[in-house]
């Protein structure tokens, strides 16, 4: 029986899950694949679409109940949170007080972000967008500012835009712990998530061991992008924590959750959960 997947087409998800998709981790079944945004996936992980599909972390809370969370293949590392971007000109200041603000999703880990670090300021105007017409929005004077992510960092200044804050580095320096993006959850009764993360850190050790080898494939996938930044985008979200969480990954999960929970943001996950997370 063939495994479903659901991943973004974005060239990290595309690198790491190469091989699995391919046929090329031995013991592996057929998988059969859907490339969709993040704010989809959310939504299917809650339906139960998909045995192994990619989320925000800060979605979790409503899925942990029917999922594992495995500790590989994810999103999460230093130095690539998400940027909040302004136009410039008439946009307002730093507090966005009043202004309208574009985001990819409301249940994604970097609009959870910016709700944490708007906590204390005065509310803005939330307008869920697609993620590809939030920096075209933002530079037309639709949108006051604009939550982006992912190779956005490296292409905003072409579309005359100012980054307003790197959430990213505003976590790093309030927690000292790495930035918990997307996550990868295996769903329970559906595969053995001991076996699931197996798979996965093959098909990341094969990514890495030949990147060649999924070139045209994730070029495919990449939305357009410029073989350059798929290289620096790679580069950026495909580390360390991708082959294993960590002491560190698993302290930023907990801590992302925690804050937000405490917040009255997200529901509250319990201990004994958070426990057996990797479990």
């Amino acid at each position: 029986m063939a495994l479903s997947l659901a991943i973004s087409p974005c060239p990290n998800d595309t690198f790491v899950f190469h091989a699995l998709v391919h046929g090329r981790v031995p013991g592996a079944p057929p998988v059969e694949v859907t490339y969709a945004d993040v704010d989809v996936t959310n939504t299917a992980a809650e339906r139960g679409a998909f045995d192994l599909v990619k989320v925000s972390y800060a979605a979790l809370p409503w899925l942990l109940d029917d999922y594992h969370l495995l500790p590989c293949g994810g999103a999460l590392g230093r130095g690539c949170g998400p940027l909040v971007l302004t136009g410039g000109g008439g946009t307002p200041g730093a507090d966005l007080s009043g202004a309208t603000v574009a985001v990819p999703g409301d249940r994604t880990t970097a609009y959870l972000l910016f709700r944490l670090w708007t906590a204390e300021r005065p509310p803005a105007r939330i307008e869920v967008v697609p993620f590809h017409e939030i920096m075209p929005g933002v530079a037309a004077g639709r949108y006051d500012a604009g939550l982006v992510i992912h190779e956005a960092r490296f292409t905003y200044p072409r579309h005359g835009l100012t980054a307003l804050v790197d959430l990213g580095e505003w976590w790093e320096a309030d927690t000292g712990l790495p930035i918990p993006l997307g996550a990868i959850l295996a769903r329970r009764g559906a595969v053995d998530p001991e076996v699931a993360a197996g798979w996965i850190r093959e098909s990341v050790r094969q990514a890495w061991a030949d990147p060649d080898a999924s070139r045209d494939y994730v070029l495919h996938h990449a939305q357009e992008m410029e073989p350059d930044v798929v290289d620096r985008h790679i580069g950026l979200y495909v580390n360390e924590f991708t082959a294993d969480l960590g002491v560190d990954g698993l302290a930023a999960v907990t801590a992302l959750l925690d804050r937000a929970a405490d917040a009255g943001l997200t529901p509250q996950t319990s201990s004994s959960r958070a426990t057996a997370w990797t479990s």
